[in-house]
């Protein structure tokens, strides 16, 4: 039996590495730590080209590292009907025009059927207000509906 299919977006590798010291930060760092560490070899982990230009752009202290946690994972590529569904999804309001990467993550993982978008992007992604909304588009333009949850979500699972 296959997998499940799990898009990894940039705030996992980036939170799995962050140097930030706040509370809320320290606490999603040590569940996405502890998701990574024990729970990802029950999934068949996936991420994107949009993933990978984010964590090079700009400069902080963790890039390497951020960059080095996703060697081995598949890198997803962006089709042109992939641009076209970040297009509908920013017509619609499903998701900001600026910036982009929310739409493209959404999209790549939609267009390649992956079961679960694994994300802390709590207001554009993982948020239960805008699932139905998100289901709404994707049925209308015949596209698979990610899951898109947090690490936390999956702790308990048992894949």
């Amino acid at each position: 039996m296959a997998l499940p299919r799990i898009y990894i977006e940039t705030s996992i590798p980036s939170l799995y590495c962050s140097s930030r010291i706040d509370a809320e930060s320290a606490v999603r760092k040590g569940w996405t730590q502890h998701w990574w560490d024990f729970k990802r070899d029950g999934y068949d982990l996936l991420t994107s080209e949009v993933v990978i230009e984010e964590l090079e752009g700009g400069e902080y202290p963790t890039k390497k590292d951020a960059l080095s946690l996703l060697n081995g994972v598949p890198v997803l590529t962006v089709e042109p009907a992939v641009l076209e569904i970040v297009r509908t999804y920013v017509r619609h309001f499903v998701m900001p025009a600026r910036p982009l990467g929310d739409a493209m993550h959404l999209a790549v993982a939609s267009y390649h059927k992956c079961d679960f978008l694994l994300t802390w992007n709590c207001e554009h992604l993982a948020n239960a207000n805008k699932f139905q909304h998100i289901r709404r588009v994707n049925s209308m333009l015949g596209l698979f509906v990610p899951s898109l949850v947090t690490p936390l979500e999956l702790l308990g699972e048992n894949p």
